[in-house]
């Protein structure tokens, strides 16, 4: 599958649809990712559109177009978390998040890419990138609040994660009717749901059915430098899982960097992706449209063969 470029680097610089797909093109892509924060206007100039400019749309990231009553900054992907314990709030996860699905299908998109909610604790994860950054991982207070906070979400996460299976499996049944891929992302906060652990568990629970792995490269690369898992185990135990994966580079715990900047090698990547895996570059703001031509350079040149 051909590198896809997520909308996320530049559609909040754009209300006009059509421009920021032209900007797309120049830098060489004629795939893209549609992220999280599109209205549903330019949803609507998107359909119109993107056939005019030779650009194919391979995954949308949830919720796609932006829930109403929403501004653009206010509709992340967790603005409403399926895992919640609020029957109000789930059951506006699952519709705006069935919405995204029938507008992958309309689209032509294979897949969707889903947030599966958080374990309401406070969270911690950015108090410890404070003490990553200020060189103090190995220090009592760091490993302290990282171990408070490993025994406070386990106490509490089953009921959160029950939670998110029972949304999964809805919309597992609405995206097979579409015939769209659920991709379940790792998440950047130690909090969110899925752990580690829990990928594990949801892809068992849906074994055969139309739910895979979506792993992204930064956010893994956190929970690593962090302590929370190590080296590559999220791809060594779930690849062969695997529907699309996040290519964007991390600087400490700074994650959606281009790829030429940071501390991945993406040549550790190339074994564990398949032809038909897709490939979505993330790279966000401020990334240059130079940054975003040398990766998707860089990326062709590792991955010849498997795109």
């Amino acid at each position: 599958m051909p590198l896809a470029l997520s909308t996320s680097w530049n559609a909040y610089r754009y209300t006009d649809a059509k421009s920021m797909l032209f900007e797309i093109k120049q830098l060489g892509f004629n795939n893209i990712e549609l992220s999280f924060n599109l209205t549903g206007s330019m949803l609507d100039e998107i359909a119109k559109s993107a056939h005019v400019f030779g650009l194919d749309i391979t995954s949308l990231h949830n919720y796609c177009p932006i829930p109403e009553g929403l501004s653009r900054e206010d509709a992340l992907p967790d603005c409403y978390s399926i895992s919640s314990l609020n029957p109000g709030e789930r059951k506006l996860a699952v519709k705006y998040s069935k919405r995204t699905i029938d507008t992958a299908h309309s689209l032509g998109a294979s897949a969707v890419v889903l947030h599966c909610g958080r374990v309401e604790i406070k969270d911690r994860t950015k108090e410890l990138i404070f003490l990553y950054n200020n060189g103090k991982k190995d220090s009592r207070e760091f490993k302290g609040l990282k171990e408070a906070f490993i025994k406070e979400r386990s106490l509490v996460a089953k009921d959160f994660l029950d939670s998110a299976l029972y949304s999964i499996e809805e919309l597992s049944l609405c995206a097979a009717e579409k015939g769209i891929l659920l991709g379940i992302e790792n998440r950047f906060y130690y909090r969110e749901i899925p752990s580690f652990e829990e990928i594990g568990i949801i892809l068992g629970k849906f074994k055969g059915a139309n739910v895979f792995y979506w792993h992204d490269t930064g956010h893994a690369k956190v929970m690593q430098n962090l302590g929370f898992t190590e080296g590559d185990n999220y791809l060594k135990a779930y690849a062969q899982e695997m529907a699309g994966i996040h290519l964007h580079n991390v600087a400490g715990c700074l994650d959606h960097q281009p790829l030429n900047k940071g501390e991945l090698d993406f040549l550790e990547f190339k074994p564990y992706l398949k032809k038909e895996t897709l490939k979505v570059i993330e790279a966000h703001q401020p990334a240059t449209a130079v940054d975003i031509e040398e990766s998707r350079r860089l990326l062709e040149g590792i991955f010849n063969g498997i795109l």
